[in-house]
């Protein structure tokens, strides 16, 4: 009888020994090269762009809420050319800001990407937060496709979606 149950016990566990866990990447998107904006550079293209995140959205009534991971993706869509991201700041709801993600400016070469993560459990920024974007480049590019997108799963419930950048200053055309 202790064989039998010996046996049962192996068949339950077995299966559930090949179910380990596995730690997301370290490197989220490509790193970006540093480089130094002084005032000699001239740059031709450019944007900012404000990119809107949702830390949380409500569920069934204002009280429930379910928090959102949020990434936000930066890819340069030129072929031939890098785009060099000036900015990427994180601002709350009240328009203030949150986090500098970049400390110096960082070169996206062609076709490159890169990623920002605010965790699911970051509620610093509010119901309304947004990313702001500055990149520039000194040639004609392709715009660099910015967007963010926030997903949730618990239990037998998940939720994504995609939230557009929208472009809210060109660079000037004489720097």
């Amino acid at each position: 009888m202790k064989r039998i149950l010996w046996n049962y016990l192996l068949l339950l566990i077995l299966p559930l020994s090949a179910c380990a866990l596995t730690k997301p990447p370290v490197e989220l998107g490509t790193s970006l090269e540093t480089v130094t904006l002084d005032g000699k550079a001239k740059f031709v293209a450019g944007q900012t762009v404000y990119v809107p995140i949702y830390s949380h959205i409500y569920t069934w009534e204002p009280s429930r809420t379910m928090n959102l991971t949020a990434t936000l993706s930066i890819r340069n869509t030129d072929l031939n050319h890098p785009v060099i991201l000036s900015t990427v700041k994180y601002y709350d709801s009240k328009g203030k800001l949150v986090r500098n993600y970049l400390a110096q400016p960082g070169k996206l070469g062609p076709l490159a990407s890169t990623n920002f993560v605010v965790n699911q459990e970051d509620t610093t920024g509010g119901s309304g937060p947004a990313f702001i974007v500055e990149w520039v480049a000194q040639q004609q590019v392709s715009e660099p496709v910015i967007e963010a997108i926030m997903i949730s799963a618990a239990g037998n419930q998940g939720i994504s979606f995609v939230s557009p950048g929208r472009v809210i200053r060109h660079l000037p055309a004489d720097n």
